[in-house]
């Protein structure tokens, strides 16, 4: 499922902590109506703090504070933490909270990134407010402005008004999109599109992307944490490398939260290298960012390339199509991979025995993890 593309927007890239936190909270400090949040990570701790802190703020402004948390990934968040932005007038409401329903149903996880500030200025990623964000995890996040802005208030509103979210007793709306409509005169419009994947059904991310990259003339630059492609994935990209674009992953290296999940996705790279696709691994610290460049098209947000995202998860990202922006995502990458380890086709093939195992141990994990569906 997706958005109409819009003209006349204003989208900025916001790579570390550093520059999208700051950037967040002088956002929802100047709010005067609304603030939307909508996260699949939250835990206690200085991050956390500093949120609840900003978001207390802005209630007692009488702004309009709504907090949407998935209820799997936030039960980190202590019960005083909760009671604190509840007695603030903070709207708190959790998607889908562990049952004894269907198993099926558990899985299902609202992974989506969203702060929306007076329906006029969004930002998306794949950031959540657990202090790894600020200490050890390196995570890219995008500034959003002008009509598809709208969309993303619309997308929040539909799952806060869902059956599957819980709380907020009160009957608490969401205030409409702002319809600011183009991006103030003499800044530089950009065409966007907001895209979102609703579990196996509903993969609106992943066809796009597979389109792209079938239709790709010059590059297909992937950056994603947990890489466990699809087969018709794969197919693609070794079909692009064999025609001469220029294909490359960015993945984590040995620094990694899942490690299993990055074994899994390993055992495809011979294949991928052999037709000429370029693997990196970053090195520095965990790479958490999700994004992706081909030729120059950008898309921005929460999807990762495993099957947790393209099965189970509510998935958003951010689509442009923009000369500018998408020279400065490929700068960052350039950034990225020079700090990472270029896995070579020879020394791949002596890998260990240890690490093959390995591959072969966690791939047959995640080929049962398929069948749950």
């Amino acid at each position: 499922m997706h958005g109409t593309w819009r003209e006349g927007n204003r989208f900025e890239l916001l790579p570390e902590a550093s520059r999208f936190l700051p950037a967040m909270f002088e956002a929802v400090d100047g709010a005067r109506r609304s603030v939307l949040i909508e996260l699949y990570l939250m835990a206690s701790g200085r991050l956390a703090d500093a949120v609840i802190e900003v978001l207390v703020r802005a209630a007692s402004r009488d702004v309009t504070v709504l907090l949407l948390l998935d209820g799997y990934g936030a039960m980190g968040l202590a019960s005083e933490d909760r009671e604190r932005l509840e007695a603030a007038g903070v709207a708190l409401r959790w998607f889908n909270p562990l049952g004894w329903h269907s198993l099926a149903r558990n899985l299902t996880r609202d992974h989506r990134k969203l702060v929306v500030v007076d329906g006029e200025v969004a930002f998306t990623g794949g950031f959540g407010v657990v202090d790894e964000f600020v200490e050890a995890w390196y995570e890219v996040a995008m500034r959003i402005e002008g009509p598809v802005v709208d969309d993303w208030v619309r997308l929040f509103s539909r799952l806060w008004e869902s059956p599957m979210s819980r709380g907020a007793t009160l009957p608490v709306r969401v205030p409409g999109p702002g319809g600011q409509g183009s991006v103030r005169a003499g800044e530089h419009g950009m065409r966007g599109r907001v895209v979102w994947g609703q579990g196996y059904r509903y993969q609106a991310i992943r066809h796009s992307l597979q389109r792209r990259v079938s239709g790709a003339r010059r590059r297909i630059w992937i950056c994603t944490p947990y890489f466990v492609p699809t087969l018709s994935l794969r197919w693609r990209l070794v079909r692009a490398a064999r025609r001469g674009v220029e294909v490359r992953l960015l993945l984590p290296g040995r620094h990694h939260d899942h490690p299993g999940v990055r074994y899994a996705g390993q055992r495809f790279y011979g294949r991928m290298l052999r037709a000429g696709v370029r693997i990196f691994e970053f090195q520095p610290s965990f790479i958490h960012a999700k994004f992706t460049l081909a030729d120059d098209w950008v898309s921005l947000g929460s999807c990762n390339f495993d099957h947790w995202s393209l099965q189970w998860n509510l998935e958003a990202n951010q689509e442009v199509e923009d000369a500018r922006l998408a020279g400065e995502v490929a700068a960052l990458f350039r950034r990225n991979i020079a700090a990472s380890r270029e896995i070579r086709r020879g020394a791949w093939a002596r890998r260990p025995r240890w690490q093959r195992f390995k591959e072969w141990l966690y791939g047959t994990l995640d080929g049962l993890l398929t069948r749950l569906r």
